[in-house]
């Protein structure tokens, strides 16, 4: 492994919260890298972060803004700067609700500056950004791997839209003109010296002067913590050993709900969670978690030290010891404090004083809990128009695709539902699920796929045997002591077109048939834990096949995968039109069926059918190109399962389901029309 040895570094951002402690911890550990900071002092900066630097011979501050391309240019030469490292950033989501284009102006903008000096004055070895997290958007409640750092970008707020952005500059600028980048995607970062707006600091001013602490929702959302110290531990290990055009997620595997973070901080004062924690109004968006898988950076040699106990006594024995350390924050200790985000000092819009006073989660804003409203008068839910208990669903897996469009399916045929908290494999988390919530039946839409595909699962087995075949027994279990039916969707992708079933003869497979296709290890463990699941008699089985849904706009969707990629397979297959058969899923839960299912539209089409449809309706310039399936093994890791599935058991329940064909063009293409 190459070591890379910097002489004249310029930190962006450094009189900030991360910044300030990697530029310490460098200054103290390499007196011969000259370091210059580059700072406007914005709201959330302060020169005394950088007092252990300040009386080092090779530390030097220049207050100023990234987005001064004449300044920034000046720097690069008379500094003779050979490596950034950039955290210059608007950070705070809630901020970036408020003020989003200040968050592009710095965040986009101000990255695009720093590029374009890169590539003029072309005497940089390192471009080091720093980005977050949550440019992954929300990961799956039900995942037992994070997103690694090939992962699809799907942020869901101002503030990760614009680090995405100003990733997608900086790998372009790599690519166009080879300049030495490297981008960090990290975790939630603690210790001495933040800004009392983020979560852990306003905590412990707030328990310091005896007033309770506000939590966003329920507290249910997981976010992942590390100390200060580790974080630039990281980074000094990503400067010296990292390689240029890689990214490197910084991340932990222990895991904190928002709720457990704030009665650590009560149980740390000695102050009584019940009466010491206030629920106030959520954000518009809060994402569940963010759970990343930092084992690339690992492998360079790091790994965190600091325990969660250890790092939070530190932080608020800091925070005890330098009360006035920011001035006044009083403005940032309120629950959703709207800054004014102007340079060179703080300003608090006051106006939410009174307005977030709720001593209970808003069950309207709280992500967890999605109970559905009582219908308006004169209307009936199925559920209501029986005798019966009313129908209530418990979902796991709600940001998956499927669990996404169960709510949603829930909510348009005013069934209650929440979504499930525990995860799978967690029988106590799973129990407390069923005993909070009462479900009348349990729909299980999660499970590992793959990031980005199912060529994942073949190098992680281990975590797609966690997630794919302990956690649905462990869930089938729970829920058969419970006397509860588990609607699980599983896979068709457990066949393959044989002498008995031959492409294009017709004859599918059947639900009773042994599954023969055994090229992946995701469909090895979708096999293996279907063959279990006969065992339990409260399952029912729903073997989904190619998921086409009529949003082609979702990477998800088959007919969007095959729309983007430059050369196609041509093979017949069965496949799932979600739009008419979900609904059907929920029916099928009514009824209280159980068994295997082919959970297919009857008969199968090929690629290039589809793509002729989506000519026609879509893009008449449409073209594409076939190639082998010798050819896609070229390119591929793991084989593809190609078949056809007997419908006729599904058909024989619900006379109306559509053929594959009519239902493509119903559901899919006929609503998407545009030629």
């Amino acid at each position: 492994m190459s070591t890379y040895t910097p002489k004249n570094i310029l930190i962006t951002g450094a009189a900030g919260f991360i910044a300030s402690h990697v530029c310490n911890r460098l200054i103290r550990n390499y007196p011969d890298y000259k370091i210059v900071v580059l700072d406007k002092l914005d709201y959330c900066s302060n020169l005394k972060n950088l007092l252990p630097s300040k009386s080092s011979a090779n530390f030097k501050f220049v207050k100023g803004d990234i987005g001064s391309a004449d300044l920034v240019n000046f720097l690069l030469i008379t500094e003779s700067i050979d490596t950034i490292m950039h955290f210059a950033a608007q950070t705070h989501v809630d901020n970036s609700f408020g003020n989003s284009f200040e968050f592009t102006k710095n965040n986009i903008y101000g990255t695009h500056v720093l590029l374009e000096a890169c590539k003029v004055t072309g005497q940089i070895r390192r471009f080091i950004h720093v980005s977050t997290d949550e440019v992954y958007g929300e990961t799956d409640e039900d995942a037992v791997v994070g997103n690694h750092e090939a992962s699809q970008l799907l942020p869901t707020n101002p503030y990760s839209a614009t680090k995405a952005g100003a990733e997608m500059l900086v790998m372009a600028y790599g690519r166009s003109y080879g300049l030495p980048v490297i981008t960090t995607r990290g975790n939630n970062v603690y210790g001495p010296n933040q800004f009392p707006e983020k979560l852990i600091p306003k905590f412990i001013l707030l328990a310091m002067r005896g007033m309770p602490l506000p939590i966003h929702g329920d507290g249910s959302n997981v976010r992942s913590y590390l100390y200060c110290e580790d974080v630039a531990e990281a980074f000094e290990c990503i400067l010296h050993k990292g390689e240029v055009g890689h990214v490197y997620n910084i991340g932990t595997k222990r895991e904190r709900r928002v709720i457990d973070v704030a009665k650590d901080i009560c149980k740390l004062f000695s102050m009584n969670p019940e009466s010491s924690i206030k629920y106030v109004e959520n954000r518009p968006f809060n994402d569940q978690r963010y759970f990343l898988d930092d084992e690339k950076l690992k492998i360079l040699g790091w790994s965190e030290r600091t325990i969660w106990e250890e790092g939070l006594k530190k932080t608020i024995e800091w925070y005890t010891q330098n009360p006035d350390w920011w001035g006044d924050v009083s403005g940032a200790l309120l629950p959703h404090p709207r800054m004014l985000m102007m340079p060179g000092g703080r300003h608090f819009d006051g106006s939410e004083d009174g307005k977030s006073g709720s001593s209970a989660p808003n069950s309207s804003s709280s992500q967890p809990k999605m109970v559905v409203p009582v219908p308006k008068t004169g209307t009936t839910t199925p559920a209501a128009s029986s005798n019966k208990a009313p129908l209530k669903f418990l979902i796991y897996g709600r940001t998956g695709w499927i669990g996404g469009l169960l709510g949603k399916l829930c909510e348009k045929q005013g069934i209650s539902y929440e979504y499930g908290k525990g995860r799978l494999e967690d029988r106590s988390s799973l129990l407390a699920d069923i005993v909070n919530v009462k479900p009348t039946h349990v729909f299980n839409a999660a499970g590992v796929t793959g990031r980005p595909n199912v060529d994942w699962c073949e190098s992680h087995k281990t975590e797609t045997i966690r997630a794919n075949v302990a956690g649905t027994l462990t869930l089938a279990d729970v829920c058969r002591e419970q006397n509860l039916i588990v609607i699980n969707y599983a896979t068709g992708c457990i066949f393959e077109y044989d002498t008995a079933h031959k492409q294009g003869s017709g004859i599918g497979f059947k639900e009773e048939d042994k599954p023969n296709f055994t090229g992946s290890f995701y469909s090895k463990t979708k096999a293996m834990v279907e063959e279990l699941l006969k065992e339990y008699e409260n399952v029912c089985t729903l073997r989904v096949r190619m998921p086409i849904s009529s949003d082609l706009n979702n990477p998800r969707n088959f007919i969007t995968k095959i729309s983007r990629y430059s050369k196609v397979v041509n093979i017949p297959n069965s496949m799932t039109i979600l739009d008419e058969l979900l609904p059907i899923s929920i029916e099928m839960a009514k009824r209280n069926l159980r068994g295997i299912w082919n959970f297919t539209n009857p008969g199968a089409v090929s690629h290039n059918e589809i793509l002729e449809m989506y000519k026609k309706y879509i893009d008449p310039k449409f073209t594409w190109t076939n190639f082998t399936l010798e050819e896609q093994a070229k390119v591929i890791v793991a084989p593809r399962s190609n078949n056809e599935m007997d419908a006729s058991k599904l058909k024989k329940e619900f006379p109306e389901l559509l053929g594959i064909k009519e239902s493509l063009i119903k559901y899919v293409f006929e609503p998407n029309k545009r030629t």
